[in-house]
């Protein structure tokens, strides 16, 4: 399917048309120094960023389902590239020539867009929904204040042996920074930091990234600048051909790849689904991951290194008023031109403006509010993300198992949850409902136990349901009549159906009684099939539980139904309404 097709005659219309070229040419303002930066951060030359930042904006667009995602040289990503990168170069399986190194990083993109290529064309993409949300956060806060630190060496202008362990480098780097500061770099940063700043506060709408690239480039060319700067940049349109490399490279890496590919995906549909949101679009997850997987194949062919959505450039475009998926072939050929006739004026670039500017892209990313929040929710969840964020930050720069085992904490600790549901006994609450009687301190009936199991039943929680049940029927020696209500059991299996006989064989061992009310159709035909409504009787599936303590007493033939527990203290009028209530 290619989704360019269904919005290709809206360019029919000049407003559309003129809308989409300006968002184009905003886009493209930012995305040319920001994909430079980029390159820096994963530790490869500079005109590769603009060769990322070449096809894969419009390759994602034509193929992508967003008509607003903006693809390309993105952070996180080229983080994990670096990390891949030195982590192969440290164990001696990257050649020391450069062009070993470049195969490398566009194998990474071709490796992580035909895996993405894959899973969507599979149909695959709610596999994505694994990653819990609070995973993502630790991850990416943790990459986030790595990115950080990564920079500090040229934003000092100071350079040291890299240790071992990545805040070893960056110690290394405070203390060259103290003892010899190299003051034109230093000032360079702080003058790139001010600019970026005073442009985003004067006027949000202006291109500061651009801005603050350009200015400190004049100024760095007339003062005649002692620091780092770009250098020459290799002119001229990407020639597509497949990088050679040594296949024994290739299982390396393949964990880099793959959590580049998570990690893209990840951003670019939640980037996707923000901007939907606000404009009514729909978003297909296996469409946008076919559009990804191109871009990143594109990327690789064109010797680069993978790409993904950008939130700070999606935001432009957005707000420059695209309306289609042009807008981002506009940036693409904006970046050829710049490739074409415009890199001379690129040269005198600061590095210490490149890696400001990759700062302040990363700063918003350090989210410990939210993993806090999370812990709010549920202690589980801040857990996973605090697990999450120091393993990435313990393990870098070798991280990428870190989402692994934050993925693996999330379903451990959901199965835990799964394992254990409560069971609440009701009784009747002043307002007519029932609810919990614990938790209310509700006086219950001894002879009727209504029981609601709060979770589905299933092989993990059968034997803790059994338990619960026959326990709360020990408790109560005089209990003649046991309701089950299965409001909450939306899902039952074989293990489930075989503990609801062990329960009932039990409890009428003890000439117990037992009603089921409030059960979903669905665990009704399983039972059903199972057999276990026959075996149990029709007329012992009630539409609510105030219809089995009905019937329980007139079963029992009870004579102290009007100063029962259970006793409805409402007009029956009202008590339907108040069934709704939580409980």
């Amino acid at each position: 399917m290619a989704p360019f097709l269904g919005w290709l005659g809206e360019l029919r219309d000049r407003r559309t048309l003129r809308a989409d070229v300006t968002a184009g040419i905003s886009v493209a303002l930012v995305l040319v120094p920001q994909s430079m930066a980029y390159a820096q951060l994963a530790g490869l030359p500079a005109h590769l960023g603009l060769y990322a930042a070449f096809l894969p904006p419009a390759i994602a667009a034509l193929f992508g389902s967003s008509r607003h995602l903006s693809t390309g040289p993105v952070a996180m990503v080229s983080l994990i590239a670096a990390a891949t990168l030195a982590n192969l170069s440290h164990r001696g399986l990257l050649p020391p020539d450069g062009a070993g190194l470049l195969a490398a990083a566009a194998w990474m993109a071709l490796l992580a867009g035909a895996f993405l290529l894959a899973v969507g064309a599979a149909r695959l993409g709610a596999l994505v929904n694994l990653i819990s949300h609070p995973v993502v956060i630790g991850f990416t806060s943790a990459a986030a204040l790595i990115i950080g630190t990564s920079q500090l060496s040229l934003l000092c202008g100071v350079q040291v042996e890299k240790a071992a362990h990545h805040y070893e480098t960056v110690w290394r780097i405070v203390c060259a920074a103290f003892e010899r500061p190299h003051w034109p770099t230093l000032a360079m940063s702080a003058f790139a930091f001010a600019t970026l700043a005073g442009v985003r506060r004067w006027n949000r709408r202006l291109p500061n990234v651009l801005i603050a690239a350009a200015v400190t480039s004049v100024v760095a060319w007339l003062s005649g600048y002692g620091g780092r700067i770009v250098g020459p940049i290799a002119g001229g349109l990407p020639s597509p051909h497949l990088p050679r490399i040594d296949p024994v490279l290739l299982p390396a890496l393949l964990p880099g790849a793959l959590t580049i590919a998570l990690i893209g995906l990840l951003e670019a549909v939640s980037i996707s689904k923000a901007v939907a949101a606000g404009s009514g679009q729909r978003i297909d997850i296996n469409q946008e991951l076919i559009g990804q997987g191109l871009a990143n194949l594109s990327a690789g062919l064109l010797r680069a290194f993978p790409v993904s959505g950008s939130f700070s450039r999606t935001a432009v475009n957005h707000a420059a008023g695209a309306v289609t998926g042009f807008s981002s072939v506009v940036a693409s050929l904006a970046v050829g031109a710049v490739l074409l006739w415009l890199t001379p004026l690129l040269h005198h670039l600061p590095q210490a403006t490149l890696a400001a500017i990759i700062v302040a892209a990363v700063v918003h990313l350090v989210r410990v509010r939210e993993m806090l929040h999370a812990w709010r929710i549920h202690p589980h969840d801040g857990f996973a993300a605090f697990l999450t964020f120091g393993l990435t930050l313990w393990l870098a720069p070798d991280f990428e198992i870190a989402i692994p085992i934050g993925v693996g904490a999330t379903l451990a600790l959901y199965i835990y949850r799964t394992m254990y549901p409560h069971l609440a006994r009701l009784s009747r609450h002043p307002d007519g409902t029932l609810r919990d009687a614990r938790n209310h301190g509700l006086e219950v009936c001894r002879h009727i136990l209504v029981l609601r199991f709060d979770a589905g039943l299933y092989f993990g929680n059968a034997h803790h349901f059994e338990d619960l049940v026959l326990g709360a029927a020990a408790d109560a020696p005089e209990a003649r009549f046991v309701v089950i209500d299965g409001g909450g059991i939306n899902r039952i299996d074989a293990s489930g159906e075989y503990a609801i006989r062990t329960v009932l064989a039990r409890l009428r061992a003890r000439h117990i009684d037992v009603g089921f009310a409030d059960i979903k159709k669905t665990v009704y035909d399983t039972l059903d099939r199972a057999g276990l409504v026959a075996l149990l009787g029709a007329g012992r599936f009630f539409p609510h539980a105030d219809a089995a303590v009905q019937h329980a007493w007139r079963t029992m033939g009870c004579d102290h139904a009007d100063r029962c527990p259970l006793r409805a203290h409402l007009p029956s009028s009202m008590e339907t309404a108040a069934r709704s209530s939580p409980s």
